[in-house]
């Protein structure tokens, strides 16, 4: 079990691994060795999440979480397979964290009295300028 918060833990065998090929550069050993990791973990079978918790997953997450509830991270990060397990698996944890804090309420404020002040002074000193420039009716 990996604790994410005080009440979600993660079941590992609700985690499903698929191992790749990486892509790029590497010679003829990247042809022959499958070293890339696919996580798949489906958050609405496990997790029994709400409805709030997936709206801020869906922001974390963004293309990586499925319509049917599946997460799914790719990790090729490192030339071990056992290095891309890990790097996957901590990629899932971070993600399930962060979309676990709530966040913080906006408190709406005015601005200071200071800052409203200084606004004003500046456009009287403009406005001076402005008047400043135009031309004068001779009459």
């Amino acid at each position: 079990m990996i604790k994410i918060s005080k009440n979600i833990y993660l079941n590992k065998n609700d985690i499903k691994e698929t191992f790749i090929r990486s892509s790029g550069p590497g010679g003829q050993h990247v042809n022959k060795v499958s070293t890339a990791v696919q996580l798949r973990f489906n958050v609405i079978n496990s997790l029994d999440p709400s409805n709030d918790y997936m709206n801020r997953l869906q922001k974390v997450a963004g293309t990586k979480l499925q319509d049917n509830g599946d997460l799914i991270i790719n990790s090729s990060k490192y030339k071990s397979q056992a290095q891309n397990r890990n790097d996957a698996l901590n990629k899932l944890v971070y993600l399930l964290k962060e979309a676990n804090k709530k966040p913080k309420k906006r408190k709406p404020t005015s601005p200071k009295r200071s800052s409203v002040e200084k606004r004003l002074k500046s456009k009287r000193i403009q406005s001076l300028k402005k008047k400043d420039r135009k031309k004068i009716n001779p009459q």
